[in-house]
């Protein structure tokens, strides 16, 4: 196994997997916790990508990711007005937002489908300085930092009476309606909360990359979905910190089954079959358990009524 992870490989699957557990947090929020099935994602991704970018290269790295995190808490308020105000189903308001965000995208990177930032200081640079451990290590370091604000400031916020009524909204909005509490506005705080993860996702992607792309965020909703469902798969359904750590272990992990791709030499064309087949035996896990324990049970009573007879 040593030879498929070398110490390169683990830390670069491991700072793209911090990276994507923005994302697949973001969905922890809107899937998991508000029961909406946000579509936007891929677009809100690219959105923060572009944004991210177009700051760096004016010099402006560090204002870059809170622009992202602005721009994509606007598309989640986009999605959230298109559902709680126009009556349009959730799906429907993903997939409007993000074909939109398509022409969004473009504009914002000058109408040109992808924008270069080498040459200009990214947050990642200017965390490391002049020091030679931080230039190795400064990038996951920085990461860890800040996926661990993440989670904590995720975990204070829930914890809060309207965090804990965004909660309750995705197990009944019924019951928060008649406790006096509007539905459309905790959704849409909820929304706009988990776009600007994305938002903050894509502008360190970008700044990790070096570069922006209009098709960067195409498929990102399936690998957030994979590390979501691997996340609470293998970690469970814990108490609300828990979680998220799981979430974040689920994207680490997910990251480091698809650098195992790479190093059995899968084509890139295939990854996005490798992330439908992850997500689909991490979501069956569960039944392919009980089929295992059902076929057990059955061989263990064929052979005590073989040996009865």
């Amino acid at each position: 196994m040593a030879e498929f992870f070398t110490i390169g490989i683990i830390k670069t699957a491991l700072e793209i997997g911090l990276i994507y557990a923005l994302v697949a947090m973001a969905l922890f929020i809107s899937y998991s916790i508000l029961n909406i099935a946000d579509l936007s994602t891929d677009g809100s991704f690219t959105l923060g990508t572009a944004v991210s970018a177009v700051f760096t290269i004016s010099g402006h790295p560090i204002l870059g990711i809170f622009m992202a995190m602005l721009s994509g808490s606007l598309s989640g308020f986009c999605t959230a007005f298109l559902q709680t105000t126009l009556g349009i189903e959730s799906i429907l308001a993903g997939i409007i937002v993000n074909t939109g965000l398509y022409t969004i995208n473009l504009a914002v990177m000058g109408f040109s489908s992808n924008l270069s930032i080498f040459g200009t200081n990214t947050v990642f640079t200017l965390f490391a300085g002049e020091n030679p451990f931080l230039s190795e290590w400064g990038t996951l370091i920085l990461l860890l930092l800040i996926l661990l604000l993440v989670a904590l400031i995720l975990r204070w916020f829930f914890g809060t009476g309207l965090g804990l009524s965004i909660r309750a909204t995705g197990d009944s909005p019924a019951m928060v309606r008649a406790s006096s509490i509007n539905p459309a506005f905790t959704i849409t705080v909820g929304l706009c909360l988990s776009n600007a993860l994305t938002g903050l996702s894509g502008a360190l992607i970008a700044q990790y990359n070096k570069a922006s792309d209009i098709n960067l965020g195409n498929g990102m909703v399936t690998v957030a979905l994979a590390s979501l469902v691997i996340g609470e798969t293998l970690f469970g359904k814990r108490k609300l910190l828990g979680r998220i750590l799981g979430v974040i272990g689920g994207a680490i992990l997910y990251r480091l089954v698809i650098a195992l791709a790479l190093r059995l030499r899968v084509p890139t064309e295939a990854f996005k079959l490798v992330s439908a087949l992850i997500v689909a035996l991490a979501i069956s896990s569960t039944r392919i358990k009980e089929l295992f324990h059902y076929a057990k049970l059955r061989r263990n009573a064929m052979r005590e009524r073989g040996e009865n007879a």
